[in-house]
């Protein structure tokens, strides 16, 4: 079986100490040019490395105290509150104070945009950096179909990348079927058919084979992919701690939801291609069609 393996770093940019606050844990994810699983997912022409963890109230309270002043983009839902994030102050000037015993669950009531605009500020350099160019040109936009620009270094995953990361056990082994390394799951593996959310890196006995956690259960996650049935619908991976079953854990069952979704079930994690690789996918995109936003 491939060896599991980690690469602890921070964003891809090369940042001002005194701005990067946020630190990502990221694995990194080879075997470039593997095929697709019978699902007709999972296939990704290059490397990337992908959050080991799904982002944390800690982390996201770092991007609203640094851009939330204002609630701009009504990147704060007062749901939040609940879970782990309050805010105080007055519109101009609001304080966002992170619940400690909840500082390591995942961030929840985040929409599609929001999980966005947190991508563009960690690639733009955390701090006073922009949330709404960068990654996705978003401008204000809270509705609509926007896709991750080439050469974007930190970014949500697409769906074959988040596939990829949760199932692929490598050329000779395939796919798993859970994103455990196994083909059967249970309740001592991953948090679903529970009361709520866990701290990140709590079900550490099994992850994935490139070492991540917590891709099925906790909380269902974002990915970049866009579908069409009736409504315009964002996608969504991994199922949640309220499934009462494992169902949406397997690799056959994705979902999707209208991208503005706030709920207590919903987060996500973030990944990201070095400045090298990008450059390189960026001079390959016209002709082989391997930027991410080509799913």
């Amino acid at each position: 079986m491939k060896l599991i393996h980690s690469l602890f770093l921070l964003t891809a940019l090369a940042l001002p100490a005194s701005s990067a606050t946020v630190v990502i844990d990221y694995v990194s994810v080879g075997d470039a040019g593997n095929p697709a699983d019978s699902t007709g997912y999972g296939a990704v022409p290059y490397a990337y490395q992908i959050g080991k963890y799904e982002v944390t109230n800690a982390q996201y309270g770092e991007f609203l105290n640094a851009k939330g002043q204002s609630n701009a983009s009504a990147i704060y839902n007062s749901e939040m509150a609940s879970y782990g994030i309050e805010q105080s102050g007055s519109s101009g000037s609001y304080i966002y104070t992170v619940t400690s015993a909840l500082a390591n669950r995942p961030v929840v009531y985040v929409s599609w945009f929001d999980a966005a605009r947190f991508a563009n500020w960690m690639m733009n350099g955390q701090g006073s950096s922009d949330m709404e160019t960068g990654a996705y040109m978003l401008n204000g936009a809270t509705s609509g179909v926007i896709t991750a620009e080439i050469g974007a270094q930190v970014y949500i995953p697409s769906e074959n990348e988040w596939y990829k990361a949760a199932y692929y056990q490598g050329d000779d082994l395939g796919y798993s079927r859970y994103p455990n390394g196994q083909n059967g799951i249970t309740t001592g593996d991953a948090n679903y058919s529970s009361t709520g959310s866990t701290d990140v890196g709590s079900y550490f006995v099994n992850p994935s084979t490139y070492g991540t956690s917590d891709q099925g259960g906790n909380v269902s996650e974002w990915n970049d992919s866009v579908t069409f049935m009736f409504v315009m619908s964002r996608g969504l991976r991994g199922g949640a701690w309220n499934n009462e079953t494992d169902y949406l854990l397997h690799s056959f069952n994705g979902g999707s939801g209208d991208p503005t979704t706030e709920s207590n079930d919903i987060g996500f994690r973030v990944a990201s291609v070095p400045e090298t690789t990008s450059l390189v996918l960026t001079m390959l995109a016209g002709s082989v069609m391997l930027a991410r936003r080509k799913r």
